[in-house]
Order: C-alpha cells, then sequence, then structure tokens
C-alpha cells in the first residue's frame, strides 16, 4: 500500500487533510545571514496558525545540512496535530561550506540518502519521505548533476519521490531531462517547484505533459513580482486537463516571514492565496491542490 512517511511513521494519503506542499520549520543557510529559522517555540506557534486555518499537514523541504532539526519535528507534529514530512537530500553548493561538500563527496552520496529514507536522520530515528535537489539559474551545473544522479539512485532503491527547487522556476526541462530522461526516474515521482516565479505557459504546459507535479509555492515574495500571475498560470494548467498535477505551498525561510513575526507565514497560503486561486479556476480545482494532489505525490510504495 502507498504510504506518505511522516516523522511519526508511515500514513495513509487520505489522512493528510490540507497540505502545505513545501515549507520550512527550520532552515538555516549561508545565503541568508541573520535569518535562520531556528527556533522550536516559533515553528510550533506557526504550526498552530496553520492548523487554526484548516491546515493538517507541512512537507519539510530542508535537506541535509541546512539546520533541519529533525528530532524536534516529531514532539511539534503530536503537540500541534498537523503531519510533519522531512527531507532528504542536497541543495546548491551555495548553501554549503567547502568542509561539508568535501566529506560528502568522499563518501557516496546516494547511500547517505537513502539511509535517511529508510533509517533515520542522524541519531533521531526520523525518516526522510522525500528528497530534495536543487537546479540552477536556466541551467544544470555539475553540483547539480552530481546530487541529481545520487538522488535518481536513492529513488531506485526506495521509491522516495524526488522535490526539486528550481532556481527562479527555470530550467524545468532540463532537469526532467536528466531525471527522467537520462536517469529513468518516472515523471510522477518528480516534484518541481517555485513554477510561479517564471510564469511561462508554454513550459508548464511541456512540463505538465511528462506527468511530473507541479508546485506553486513561495507567494508573497517581495522581490518576485508574480503573484498576479499565478491565477492565470494555475487556469491555464487546470484548462489543458493538469489540475490533478498542481501543489501548493509556502515555502517560509526565514524568521521575519513567519506570520507569528509579522510576516505572511504558512497560513497566509489557506488564507489568502487559497481563495484568490479559487476566484480564478473554482474552489473545487484548489481543494484538489491542496488534499488531493500532495497525498499522491508524497504517496511511495516504499521498498
Amino acid at each position: 500500500m502507498s504510504t506518505v512517511r511522516t516523522v511519526l511513521g508511515d500514513v495513509d494519503p487520505g489522512t493528510l487533510g490540507v497540505c502545505d506542499a513545501h515549507d520550512h520549520l527550520f532552515f538555516g543557510s549561508p545565503q541568508l545571514p541573520g535569518q535562520e529559522l531556528r527556533d522550536v517555540s516559533a515553528a510550533r506557534a506557526e504550526l498552530v496558525a496553520f492548523r487554526a486555518q484548516g491546515g493538517g499537514a507541512v512537507v519539510q523541504w530542508t535537506p541535509y545540512g541546512l539546520g533541519r532539526r529533525a528530532a524536534d519535528l516529531p514532539p511539534l507534529a503530536r503537540e500541534t496535530g498537523v503531519a510533519v514530512v522531512a527531507a532528504t537530500g542536497l541543495h546548491q553548493a551555495a548553501h554549503y561550506d567547502d568542509r561539508v561538500l568535501t566529506e560528502l563527496r568522499g563518501a557516496r552520496l546516494a547511500q547517505v540518502f537513502v539511509a535517511e529514507l529508510t533509517h533515520g536522520i542522524g541519531t533521531s530515528g526520523v525518516r526522510a519521505g522525500l528528497i530534495k535537489v536543487a537546479g540552477g539559474f536556466h541551467a544544470l551545473d555539475a553540483h547539480a548533476r552530481w546530487t541529481m544522479t545520487a538522488a535518481a539512485e536513492a529513488h531506485h532503491a526506495t521509491g522516495a519521490p524526488i522535490a526539486v527547487h528550481l532556481e527562479l522556476g527555470t530550467g524545468a526541462l532540463d532537469v526532467l531531462e536528466l531525471l527522467s530522461g537520462e536517469l529513468g526516474v518516472p515523471p510522477h515521482r518528480v516534484i518541481l517547484g517555485h513554477l510561479n516565479r517564471s510564469p511561462d505557459s508554454v513550459v508548464h504546459l511541456q512540463a505538465a505533459a511528462s506527468g511530473c507535479y507541479l508546485a506553486f509555492d513561495g507567494p508573497s515574495r517581495a522581490h518576485h513580482a508574480t503573484d498576479w500571475r499565478m491565477p492565470d498560470a494555475v487556469r491555464a494548467l487546470a484548462e489543458a486537463g493538469f489540475a490533478d498535477r498542481l501543489l501548493l505551498g509556502g515555502d517560509t525561510t526565514t524568521a521575519a516571514a513567519r506570520s507569528v513575526d509579522g510576516g505572511p507565514g504558512m497560513p497566509y497560503l489557506l488564507r489568502r492565496v487559497g481563495p484568490r486561486l479559487a476566484a480564478a479556476v473554482g474552489a473545487e480545482v484548489v481543494e484538489r491542490m491542496l488534499t488531493v494532489n500532495p497525498g499522491r505525490a508524497f504517496a511511495v510504495d516504499w521498498r
């Protein structure tokens, strides 16, 4: 039976409820100095606020080495009643110091991913439920190809879905060409993130036609003036018959962006983004994006 691997164990995908398919409870990167998500109390408050808006599950895309705080995730899930899915994987090279990358290059990266998916992250015992990797701006550099090759190997060993950060929403077709073309990952096991940041409907339709999932995540960013285009992009995909391939996420990556710190945070996805999309494409499509589709995207016949 296909199940979603949460931090409290494997669950039926139908139990997730309303799902924020891409977000962060904890995250820290040299690219965002002084803006780390480290506070457990703030993470708890954010989940409570999300739950109050009707939220039921959050998929944390924070990968290896970026402050996942895996051991803190099960208590947060229990205390708030929000299911949490953790990630393994590796972000762009810019998010790591040379020491970390040197250590990983000395190991077999795919084995690191498989271990975190099947045995647990570090000594926490918390198993990851997805692999997160990243492309570059309109291109795939050597680091991206290395991490995606390892992700594909880990997928073939476990069945885990692969979620991809697309830099400013670009490079979707190159990612699919590598993961599904060269490396044999079934397209329905690939989730492309940040499509809202590059609202190119032709690329969106080509990507969706492959069978992958398209995540529209990270709304309300001051430096991404694409929110107003997202309803049209979602409508075009839904009208073309791809409503069952679409996901929504908040992608909160800094403390200031949390609702409990005065930002939009996780609740914004349900408080503002959902109703705005419903006005464009109908409530049924939005409900599918928030409930049925995440269950399908993250459910796996685990090996």
